[in-house]
């Protein structure tokens, strides 16, 4: 089959490399000029089936409220909030019921565990070589917060993650530059989960893609899709149509934009994140892989000579201003765990990024109930964990073979209102 594929982030590079792998004859087409620049460039990196959940769960409406009422608190509103938000936020609130969520956690983890080995498959094939280091360490500052983490290892145990509580002194074992002067209560190890370098994966395997036949197209903003040529991709500025036997959708935020003249209303809202990215001083004095800290909810992760302090959630306002507070969150956070690991005067990267999410947590994969229109998107700040296995199931379900995976509740019916 003729295949175009709407963007080039870490969803769509995926999507490629297993449609091209089929034999099909696959077209990329991105709006920026390379791929992986929008979410996928400078995210954390850390790939923890377990801990990828819903942000709808029971009691999460009183965490956001505790949270904007704090300096450092991981979610944050920020001004102007649009109808686009506020039509978002009431979605989410809906889906925070306790069956929903478990529901949809179910859905999410069972993806994400397949995405991993999915992930592992295509890197041992193609011995494909960027950064990334094996485990994952939560890190518990309070008695309180070990106690407040115990439903979240029922979570882990019911999702079949190999895991163990340790104490400080463990923790400081297995990641020997943590600051002897901050508290530490305990942690959570997963020695099976890792920390790995998304766009430069990206990257790789758009070159192993293009190697099978697969063609990029760069700074191609398309226009949205036509009802009546639904398989024909242009160009917004204007263009002539090309038509192919199938497009696929992995635009991130703008797929709804794309999508909307079909008739399909795809709830997407940006929630952006920050990171910085820093060179290694004292690389004694670095961390080995990744760890996250369970009360700001930020994750600092070892990736190459570089150390990455990725965090927070903002609904609101806009990608073009970085907020300063969450920033400095992230150095704060940085600074606790690891003060002498990075070199901050000089060459520090700080980025932000809007990671397209849906309200109620899992993508949507598969047809859209439009011939010949097929969905990737909505996979939030888990874009990095979900890619490969949604990308294997997408191409699966367009070669007409079953995909590796249940696929309940990931088809684009679960939004229809």
């Amino acid at each position: 089959m003729k295949i175009a594929i709407v963007g080039a982030g870490i969803i769509g590079v995926t999507t490629a490399w297993e449609l091209v792998s089929d034999g099909h004859e696959v077209s990329v087409f991105e709006r920026r000029g390379a791929a992986a620049e929008e979410s996928s460039f400078a995210n954390a990196g850390v790939v923890a089936p377990g801990y990828v959940t819903p942000w709808a769960a029971p009691g999460m409406r009183a965490k956001v409220l505790r949270s904007l009422l704090s300096p450092h608190g991981a979610i944050k509103l920020r001004w102007p909030l649009n109808s686009r938000d506020l039509g978002w936020m009431s979605r989410w609130q809906k889906a925070c019921k306790l069956e929903t969520y478990l529901a949809n956690r179910a859905r999410m983890q069972r993806l994400a565990f397949y995405s991993r080995t999915r992930l592992h498959e295509v890197t041992e094939a193609r011995e494909l070589s960027y950064e990334r280091s094996d485990g994952y360490l939560v890190l518990l500052r309070s008695k309180r917060e070990k106690k407040l983490v115990q439903p979240g290892l029922e979570v882990l145990r019911a999702a079949g993650s190999v895991f163990r509580e340790v104490d400080a002194d463990e923790a400081r074992r297995i990641e020997p530059a943590l600051n002897t002067d901050t508290e530490l209560a305990g942690a959570i190890h997963l020695p099976e989960d890792e920390v790995a370098n998304c766009r430069q994966f990206a990257l790789l395997l758009k070159w192993e893609a293009e190697a099978l036949g697969a063609q990029f197209h760069f700074n191609c903003d398309i226009a949205p899709i036509h009802r009546a040529a639904p398989t024909s991709i242009s160009l917004a500025s204007g263009s002539q149509p090309l038509r192919f036997d199938a497009v696929v959708v992995c635009a991130g935020l703008a797929s709804a934009t794309l999508l909307r003249p079909l008739g399909l209303r795809i709830p997407l809202a940006p929630v952006y994140g920050h990171s910085i990215s820093a060179p290694i001083r004292e690389s004694l004095n670095a961390p080995r892989s990744a760890v996250m800290d369970e009360r700001y909810k930020v994750a600092i992760s070892r990736l190459g000579q570089r150390v990455r302090v990725a965090g927070g959630a903002e609904i609101g306002g806009s990608l073009s201003s970085m907020n300063a507070s969450a920033v400095q969150t992230l150095y704060k956070v940085l600074h606790d765990w690891f003060p002498g690991a990075a070199t901050l005067q000089s060459g520090v990267q700080q980025w932000k990024g809007a990671r397209p999410m849906l309200p109620d947590g899992p993508p949507v994969l598969g047809a859209s109930g439009v011939p010949g229109v097929w969905l990737n998107l909505g996979h939030g700040s888990s874009g990095w964990a979900l890619s490969c296995g949604s990308a294997r199931v997408v191409a699966d379900l367009i070669g007409g073979r079953d995909a590796g995976v249940d696929l309940e509740g990931l088809g684009v019916e679960r939004l229809v209102q």
